[in-house]
Parts: structure tokens; sequence; C-alpha cells
């Protein structure tokens, strides 16, 4: 009894050199197509580059084919019923895949087997670098799906058929099982779609399909939620006094900050897109509202400034008018103060006289004293009027600076200003925000 491995090789003449099994397919007619089943299950998702539109799986294929030249009776040979040897030594389909960019990465498998009824496997695992059209619109809530089509490289269908092993559902399964790391995505399933060519110049293709969703929680971390939080800031420096430039350099710094988070951004989206992001549409959408409060801040700045200018002009020309009248009334003041003191000092002369004087001259000095109290009168009179006077200019000065303490016309144009923007501000910032987080949820 035979019981070897080589034994079987022997019986099959099968060698390096038996051109019989490598140069040609392995039909005894020509006319007769090679019939190849094709089994793909998913081991990893290595990486998703959607700045380059690639997709890197790992891969476990096993491919099977029927080889007319082998055949041997197992209970002839111990029960032997199947045999691996290298791969070189027998004829390979040439299936390819469409989408791949780059060769693989993983060295292919160095053994082949077949059993005694003449069927040949292949099994062999690989790290394909494809391209993948990315639909980045919900990014980062997006949902990609990737194909790796197989077919042949050479063969027509009058040469070799193509078609799966197994259905949807079993390579879902079974990837699932499989899985061993899927990046930031979650696998959701591999369906497989056969297209059989309808003419005989045609080839068969094997598309399968990887669908699987992004895990979004770094994205809502590191991005989403700190151009929130920038956005509550700019809405908080409404509490913030427009009379210095406080508020304006602190809508400038966030402002900034969302323009460093948008660079960020370019460098993951691709550049190549049928439709905007909604990301971008957020982050842009934010900037565009930011930017709006940055020049109603600037507007608003504005108008109090002309208003205290306004205030500043008509202050120095009331001063002005007030000195001038101060002035005068300083200088009429000291006049008559100078007088009432020369008539004083002539009535005391007048009662210091000696007595007999007094009495030889009682008629002129009666007459004279008469006349010198009606101009001290007058005099005290005007004084008082003059007086009056300051006063009433001392009280209007005093006015004018409570005045400039009161919000003029500009003024108070701003701070309407600022309450109406605030309200569409906060109104258009909240329906924004439902739009665009209705449409990642839609």
């Amino acid at each position: 009894m035979l019981c070897s491995y080589q034994d079987v090789l022997n019986y099959l003449n099968l060698t390096r050199n038996n051109e019989l099994y490598t140069m040609t397919r392995p039909v005894k007619n020509y006319r007769h197509p090679t019939d190849v089943s094709l089994e793909v299950l998913l081991y990893a998702i290595l990486d998703v580059v959607e700045k380059d539109q690639k997709f890197i799986p790992y891969v476990w294929t096993v491919t099977k084919w029927q080889n007319e030249y082998i055949s041997w009776n197992p209970n002839q040979f111990c029960g032997i019923d199947n045999v691996s040897l290298p791969t070189e030594m027998l004829w390979k389909p040439d299936l390819t895949i469409e989408e791949m960019t780059e060769r693989d990465r993983a060295p292919p498998s160095p053994y082949i087997t077949i059993n005694y009824k003449g069927d040949v496997e292949v099994q062999n695992d690989q790290v394909l670098v494809s391209t993948c059209r990315m639909h980045i619109y919900q990014f980062p809530f997006d949902i990609q799906r990737c194909n790796l089509t197989f077919k042949s490289a050479v063969h027509t269908i009058k040469d070799l058929r193509l078609h799966p092993s197994d259905n949807s559902s079993e390579a879902t399964e079974w990837s699932r099982d499989l899985m061993r790391t899927q990046y930031e995505w979650l696998f959701i399933n591999m369906t497989i779609n056969s297209i059989n060519a309808s003419d005989s110049f045609g080839q068969d293709f094997v598309v399968y399909t990887i669908t699987m969703k992004r895990k979004p929680i770094l994205y809502i971390v590191n991005f989403l939620l700190p151009v929130l939080f920038f956005l509550c800031l700019d809405l908080s420096s409404f509490l913030i006094s427009d009379s210095g430039g406080e508020k304006l350099s602190f809508k400038v710094t966030v402002l900034l900050a969302i323009t460093v988070l948008q660079l960020i951004l370019n460098e993951i989206l691709p550049s190549s897109s049928n439709r905007i992001p909604l990301i971008a549409v957020y982050c842009i959408g934010i900037f565009a509202l930011m930017l709006f409060s940055l020049l109603e801040t600037i507007l608003v700045m504005y108008l109090i400034e002309k208003d205290l200018a306004s205030k500043r002009s008509q202050r120095d020309r009331n001063l002005r008018e007030d000195g001038n009248r101060k002035s005068n009334n300083f200088n009429n003041c000291h006049r008559d103060l100078v007088e009432l003191h020369g008539w004083t000092q002539s009535g005391c002369v007048y009662e210091l006289s000696s007595v007999e004087t007094q009495f030889e001259l009682l008629p002129e000095a009666k007459e004279e004293c008469s006349n010198k109290v009606a101009e001290e009168y007058l005099v005290l009179e005007r004084l008082s009027d003059e007086l009056k006077e300051i006063q009433r200019a001392l009280s209007l000065l005093l006015r004018s600076r409570m005045e400039e303490d009161e919000p003029g016309f500009w003024a108070k144009m701003a701070e309407k200003i600022n309450r109406v923007f605030l309200i569409i501000y906060v109104s258009v910032v909240c329906l924004f925000l439902v739009l665009v987080f209705s449409n990642w949820n839609n």
C-alpha cells in the first residue's frame, strides 16, 4: 500500500517541469470554460484616508477551480484525499481587483491545496490599498460604501466564469466573527453582487461592497463642541461694555480661533467633492455669524464715539461762553467794590469831622449824604444782579456736566441697534443649528 504525498504526485506526474499543469488552463477541451468560485472575508479595516479617498482593508480570499488533469482514488493511497504543494506548480486564475492602486503588501500564500476530485484551492490574506469614492456630505456622521471588484485580467467568459461561493448574509456574519480591528469605523455589512457578461467577449465581475459607519465621538469632542463653545463665547460678549475696546479685541480673538479650526478641517476633508460637507457649512456659517457680530460691534462703537465727540464739542463751546461771561461779571463786580469802598471812605471822613464843622455845614452835608446813599444803593443792586448771573452760569455748567453722563442721540441709536441685533442674532443662531443638526440626523 502506497502511503505518501509524493506517491500521489508521482502518480499524477505532477512536477515543476511538467508544462501540462502550469502553462495552460487545466481543461481537456478548450471550449469548456474554467469555473472559478471566490470567497472574500473582511478581517480588519486598517485605514480610511478621506483626503486621498483610499480604503485599506485586510481581507481573506479563497479561490477554487477545477483541474481536469488531477484525480486519484484515495483508497489506493491510504485514504489521502488532499495534498498541499507549492503554488508555482499549478496554473492559477489571473484574478485582479479593479480598485486596487498599490501592490499587495502581505506576502502571498506559498502553498496550494488539491483534492482527489481535482478541486484546487488557494487561500490568501491580502492588505489592499484601493480607491473608494467618499461621500463626506454628512461627515463625521457619514456612512461609506467601498467596493472591491474582482475579475479576470485577460480571460473572457469563453475561458473563465467567475462567481461567489457564498451569499451576502453569510459573508457579513463570518466577517463579523473574524473582525480584528475597525480603526474608527463600525462594520455594518458586506453585500455581494455578481455581474455576468452578456456577450462572449465580456468578463464576469464579482463586486463586494463593504458598508461601514464612522465613529463620530472623536470629532464631536475635538471639533464640533469647541466651535459651539466659541459661538457661546461670542454670544456672551454682548454682556461686555461697548465703551472700551475690550469687546472688540475679544471678538477678534474668538474669530481667529474659528479660523484655526477651519485650517484643521481643511487637512481632513478631500479637496474635490460634489457637495459641500455639512461640517464645512457648520463651520463657515458660525464664522459668518461671528463676523457679522464683529461688524455690529464696530458700528456700535463708532456711534458711541460719535456721540461722545459731539458732547465734547458742545461742552467746550459752553465752557468758552461761560468763561467769558464769568470774566465780565468778575471785572464788573471788582469795579463796583472799588467804587463802594471809595464812597464808604468819604462817608467815614465826613463823620469823623468836628462837631463844629458839622453844625456849620449841616444843610450841605445832608444833601451830599443823601446823594451818596442813593448811589451806593444802585451799586449794591447792580452787584446783586451780577452775583445772580454768576450763580445762573454755575448752575448751567453743572447741568451740562450732568447731561454728559446721559446718553445722547447716537448713543441711544447704538443701544437700540445692539438690542435688536442681539435678538436677531440669537434667533438666526438657533435656526442655523437646528437646520444643520437635522440634516446630520437625516
